[in-house]
């Protein structure tokens, strides 16, 4: 079953539009369409909050990754401030994604022909 997004109006997809859409072409009612969007990123935020990688099959990787403390320097002022480690998400799309953005057959991209 293909889904298609050609009457969002804005250029971003939202959660809730996530939740029509199911409503529209699923079949879902309405509630549990956002329930089942609402759970679904619950799950992922959970996920990444544990440290666990969050893969998702032809579409791509989210990472947790520990960045190390570094100097930094307020651009305003050129004064320096040490910027501490922090946490952050991380998203690598998968080769199957790229490929489809880029507009290439399958047969095209393991060629290397575009």
């Amino acid at each position: 079953m293909e889904i298609t997004v050609e009457s969002l109006e804005t250029p971003a997809l939202t959660k809730a539009q996530l939740a029509d859409l199911l409503f529209d072409q699923i079949g879902l009612n309405k509630r549990e369409s956002k329930d089942m969007v609402d759970a679904f990123f619950d799950l992922m935020i959970e996920r990444l909050v544990q440290g666990e990688d969050v893969k998702l099959s032809g579409f791509g990787n989210f990472q947790i990754r520990i960045k190390a403390p570094r100097p930094g320097r307020n651009p305003r002022t050129g004064e320096l401030i040490p910027i501490e480690a922090r946490r952050v998400a991380t998203f690598h799309a998968s080769h199957k994604l790229k490929t489809q953005i880029q507009g290439l057959e399958p047969s095209q991209a393991a060629q290397g022909q575009e």
